[in-house]
């Protein structure tokens, strides 16, 4: 198996091909298709590697990412996705939500 992630990150790098993902719709879409273990798992492996995760990304130019970097950063995208099941809703759904969806026509870059 290839790394994806940066070398200083192969603790994280069992998540990549779950997560490393590119669109916000596909990490909500990945969101909704997983459990809570799962969540908690992904959240509870990466959240305390944010910061730094975050530092490695800073110290290149967002628009000339090496790939590495830009799997990472993808990473930590589909972290925030997940903290909001963890932190706020306590399931993979949003609460009073009904049944929202997300689905972006264009996605910011990167």
């Amino acid at each position: 198996m290839t790394a994806v992630l940066p070398p200083a990150f192969a603790d994280l790098e069992p998540y990549a091909a779950t997560w490393c993902l590119a669109t916000e719709t596909e990490r909500y879409a990945r969101r909704q298709a997983s459990t809570m273990p799962q969540l908690q798992e992904f959240y509870d492996a990466c959240f305390p590697r944010l910061e730094e995760a975050i530092a490695h990304c800073d110290a290149f130019p967002l628009d000339d990412l090496p790939d590495d970097a830009l799997a990472l950063l993808h990473l930590v995208y589909s972290l925030v996705m997940v903290a909001m099941s963890v932190e706020i809703f306590q399931q993979v759904k949003a609460t009073d939500a009904a049944d929202a969806e997300l689905e972006r026509i264009e996605e910011p870059v990167p």
